[in-house]
């Protein structure tokens, strides 16, 4: 998609459809053309739109102005929320999709308490994404959209809008990646594959590298806990490594992203029930939001030193899988009895964790992970569970969620749940009982970053859509890892 930002008079514009979005108490923006404005109160005075939330309305070869159609959006009786504009947006988008339209073109409202500046950077993002597709698989896709042109209109020249725009462009470039990789099945989306993408995206920018650990070589390092997960399966496990220099390393460190990435979960030993099983090639979603995040970053050259690590196994019932009853130590030195084999994310997570501060000493990390059930159960699919050891790091990572919409929920990490992962065999057990098992597994993680200001993002309720054929990975939380990054440059 092709954005660009402008103030030049809108009779001189042209375009397959204008978008004018107005309240039920609204009156009509004054930037429009005489003509083109009584035209639009006839519309309104007879009936055919008054404004409502979400109601449209469409006129054709409207006078006054070049556009070939002007299309009328309802925003209601009150001001939209952050959240309620960006739902307006993507039904916004869904009906331009629809139409034959190559070239829209959207007026900003400066009456909105979002700024315009808020209204570029997230429209180009709903945008873009609105028009995401994912059809490789199919014998015939279907037709593409023929919209290939989006302006944002303002009467002022502002700088700052189109600055705007390409940032919103490249958060989307990173969802959209995330989404390709948490929908592709799992048949060609294993933990190879993973690393042949870091490798593409280590090409394609300059200021990339990429390391990748085998299986062996993890085992070697004394990743008891990730060894045990892959070991299972006949696809070798991968620990993967993608360093971003856009700033000099510095004393105080980098800032580390760590990603489950559990291309497929089958429960291991411990097999899951076959209803829904397809759904767990999503149980990568953390790693594919690590993936969307460091291509965002790449994409508008931010000015960090970030590290991104992916943990990717596939979690299989093989004759070498890991049982319940077996005891692995981890490569902090920590063991664990593992009583449960489909708790398997915690596990390759602890060692990439202490593989990450070991080898590159960051002030801050933050793991991202589709981990637990009892997340979906506390929270459902619209916000994302945070924990965190430092206050700060937790309310800016809700910040960054609530500034794009990808919104984040605190939950406690306090030492009471902590006695529910004690064994009477090892150092602990990896789960923690039936009663808050999201916060028992962020328990069990923060075990393993101790001397570091750690987050944690349990993203099972957030990562896919289930059922039916809306059915697909979402991409988050890449709007909200990039915002904490784009805040903290």
């Amino acid at each position: 998609m092709d954005f660009t930002a402008t103030n030049r008079p809108l009779d001189k514009i042209k375009a397959d459809a204008l978008i004018v979005t107005m309240g039920k108490k609204s009156d009509l923006p004054t930037a429009l053309p005489e003509k083109t404005g009584k035209q639009l109160a006839a519309l309104i005075k007879a009936g055919d739109f008054s404004g409502s939330k979400g109601q449209t309305a469409w006129l054709h070869n409207p006078a006054g102005i070049s556009a070939d159609r002007i299309l009328l959006v309802g925003t209601g009786d009150s001001q939209p929320s952050d959240q309620q504009w960006q739902s307006l947006l993507r039904n916004i988008v869904k009906a331009v999709i629809s139409a034959p339209v190559k070239h829209a073109v959207l007026l900003l409202d400066d009456t909105l308490p979002q700024t315009l500046e808020w209204q570029v950077r997230e429209g180009s993002r709903l945008v873009e994404e609105g028009g995401y597709r994912f059809d490789q698989y199919r014998s015939a896709p279907a037709p593409a959209s023929k919209l290939a042109k989006w302006t944002f209109w303002h009467a002022q020249k502002d700088a700052a809008l189109t600055k705007a725009h390409k940032t919103g462009k490249g958060v989307a470039d990173g969802v959209n990646l995330a989404r390709d990789l948490g929908n592709l099945p799992p048949n060609d989306c294993y933990p190879e594959y993973l690393s042949g993408v870091a490798r593409d995206l280590a090409k394609q920018y300059e200021k990339l590298t990429v390391k990748v650990v085998s299986q062996a070589q993890a085992e070697k390092m004394g990743m008891g806990a990730f060894v045990a997960v892959a070991k299972g399966s006949e696809r070798q496990g991968q620990i993967i490594v993608m360093e971003y220099k856009g700033a000099k390393p510095t004393k105080q460190g980098p800032v580390a992203l760590v990603g489950k990435g559990i291309t497929f979960d089958t429960g291991g030993i411990s097999l899951k029930p076959g209803a829904n099983m397809d759904e767990m090639k999503y149980d990568m979603g953390g790693a594919a939001s690590v993936f969307g995040t460091v291509k965002t970053v790449c994409e508008l050259n931010l000015p960090i030193h970030l590290v991104a690590v992916v943990a990717a196994a596939e979690n299989m019932p093989d004759g070498r899988a890991s049982r319940p009853g077996d005891i692995v130590k981890t490569m902090s030195g920590q063991t664990v009895e593992i009583l449960n084999t489909d708790a398997e994310g915690r596990l390759v997570l602890c060692d990439a964790l202490t593989y990450v501060q070991k080898k590159h000493k960051p002030h801050t990390v933050i793991d991202i992970a589709t981990l637990t059930g009892a997340c979906v159960v506390a929270l459902g699919s619209h916000a994302q569970a945070v924990y965190a050891n430092d206050d700060a790091l937790s309310q800016a990572l809700i910040d960054a969620g609530q500034a794009t919409g990808d919104r984040g929920w605190p939950m406690p990490l306090w030492d009471e749940y902590q006695s529910q992962l004690d064994s009477p065999f090892a150092d602990m057990q990896n789960i923690g009982g039936p009663k808050g098992g999201s916060i028992t597994a962020a328990c069990f993680l923060s075990r393993f970053a101790k001397e570091v200001k750690w987050a944690h993002l349990d993203i099972a309720g957030t990562a896919w859509i289930s059922g039916g054929m809306s059915k697909g990975a979402t991409g988050r939380p890449v709007p909200m890892l990039t915002r904490y990054l784009m805040d903290n440059a």
